[in-house]
């Protein structure tokens, strides 16, 4: 099997993000809307078949996997998978994004299973504030997921925050301070418009620019070429090397022109493009060919040569893209 994948622009594909579930225990504001309908379980993908589309796309050359959901650690028999991608011959690593709120239990036995760095949501260190824009979550228990990701021993440990005006943009230094203190990474991400989540998203936009000008107020930032293997761009922080400031900017600085990933929904469905409906119907062929790889493989490969050149995000507030973020796989 020849180990490349490639787009129509001859993009090479080396990451994937795979979504194992569209619930969560929280329902943020900027990412689903607060009365949801998730997807019944015979649509979802099983643990057996997101294991074998994990295989196969390592087959076909990809080096890193991301996990996401909704929130990974809310689906039942989530080490067991862990452990099993992290197995596969040519992974480089198998990465996760939760929100938190499980890893006291679980960080360790995920470290355990494979599994080697966590980004970890966290959009503000007030507690009122925190439960208003998860509408339910428990801002001391994701702060005790966080210390017991650092004790368990990932190898890397990130924040990520969506920053919105007049909800968190005020919180920028104290998180970075927080982050800081803690002697892990955070990212700043702009607000994406996916789903229609019962507000205008264009008052409450903020700018990776207008982020990184709070952060010059407070620090001296350098320039950094470091990359994860994802959208982030970095900087360090002169007096604070231990630490790096990400900015992810689907709105005002794209970064399609590199973009290396496709999305994989917990129904099956391959995303070419996060703010395109372009998609292939994995599920089906999965269960149309239950013993046979060659079919899936050939679509996958006919499918990527159609991802789209870029996606058409902008901040003015209107939803671009129907489907919710944590059906997107966030």
């Amino acid at each position: 099997m020849n180990a490349v994948l490639q787009d129509g622009f001859g993009r090479q594909i080396d990451y994937l993000r795979m979504s194992v579930t569209d619930r969560c225990d929280f329902r943020c504001v900027y990412c689903m809307a607060k009365n949801m309908t998730f997807l019944p379980r015979q649509q979802v993908l099983t643990l057996e078949e997101l294991q074998r589309l994990a295989r196969l796309f390592v087959g076909l050359g990809v080096k890193k996997i991301r996990l996401t959901g909704g929130e990974p650690l809310i689906r039942p028999g989530i080490v067991g998978l862990c452990r099993e991608i992290a197995a596969l011959p040519g992974l480089r690593e198998l990465v996760m994004t939760s929100n938190g709120s499980q890893l006291g239990r679980l960080a360790q036995p995920l470290v355990e299973a494979g599994v080697k760095r966590m980004n970890i949501s966290l959009d503000s260190l007030d507690g009122e504030r925190f439960r208003a824009i998860t509408r339910n979550g428990n801002l001391d228990q994701v702060l005790a997921g966080i210390e017991a990701a650092k004790v368990a021993g990932f190898e890397r440990i990130k924040l990520n925050c969506v920053v919105m005006k007049g909800r968190n943009f005020d919180e920028v230094p104290a998180l970075v301070q927080y982050a800081i203190d803690q002697h892990i990474d955070i990212s700043f991400i702009e607000e994406m418009p996916l789903g229609d989540v019962g507000r205008s998203r264009g008052e409450s936009f903020c700018s990776s620019d207008e982020v990184r000008a709070e952060i010059a107020h407070h620090h001296r930032l350098l320039d950094s070429t470091e990359n994860s293997g994802g959208p982030a761009r970095y900087v360090r922080l002169e007096q604070h090397p231990d630490t790096r400031i990400g900015f992810i900017s689907p709105n005002t600085h794209n970064f399609c022109a590199s973009c290396n990933r496709v999305r994989m929904t917990v129904e099956g469905r391959l995303l070419l493009c996060l703010g395109q409906e372009d998609s292939l119907d994995l599920r089906g062929l999965l269960r149309r060919y239950p013993l046979d790889d060659q079919p899936v493989i050939q679509a996958v490969r006919q499918a990527l040569r159609g991802k789209p050149l870029r996606h058409d995000f902008n901040p003015g507030g209107e939803v671009q893209i129907v489907r919710f973020m944590n059906m997107s796989g966030g």
